[in-house]
C-alpha cells in the first residue's frame, strides 16, 4: 500500500497550558483553537496539536525534529527574539554538528525536546 498523506500531525502534552501555548505563539507558531483544551499550531504546511494534558512519563519522552534550512541562523535569531530569556524552564543548547547533519535542542516550558536541525544528505 503507498499512503499519499496531507499531513502528520504530533500531538504534544503541556504541564501549563497556558503557559505553553504563549511559548509557540512567541516561538512563530499561529495557533488555532480547537477545543477549550486543544489547540493547532501551524506555520505553513506544518501543524503540530498541543493539548491540556500532561503525563510526565509522555512528555518527559516526547521529541520532535523541526528541519530548517540554516541551523546557525535560527540558533542566532532564537537568542535574539528574548525567548530563552522570557521562561524559566526553557532549556536551549548550541550547535551539535554530526555527520549527518547539524542541530540544537530547545526544551518547552512543559520539557517536550525539540531537536531543531539540518541534514547534510537527502533521504527519499
Amino acid at each position: 500500500m503507498k499512503l499519499k498523506p496531507k499531513s502528520i500531525r504530533p500531538f504534544i502534552g503541556a504541564k501549563d497550558y497556558a503557559i505553553s501555548r504563549q511559548f509557540y505563539q512567541d516561538l512563530g507558531f499561529e495557533e488555532v483553537v480547537v477545543s477549550p483544551n486543544m489547540s493547532v499550531f501551524r506555520t505553513g504546511e506544518f501543524a503540530f496539536y498541543l493539548q491540556d494534558a500532561y503525563v510526565k512519563d509522555w512528555v518527559d519522552n516526547t521529541m520532535v525534529f523541526l528541519e530548517v534550512d540554516n541551523v546557525e541562523n535560527h540558533l542566532e535569531n532564537l537568542k535574539k527574539s528574548g525567548i530563552t530569556e522570557k521562561y524559566d524552564t526553557l532549556r536551549c543548547s548550541e550547535v551539535v554538528y554530526n555527520d549527518w547533519g547539524n542541530e540544537f535542542f530547545l526544551h518547552d516550558p512543559s520539557g517536550v525536546l525539540w531537536h531543531i536541525g539540518a541534514f547534510n544528505i537527502v533521504a527519499e
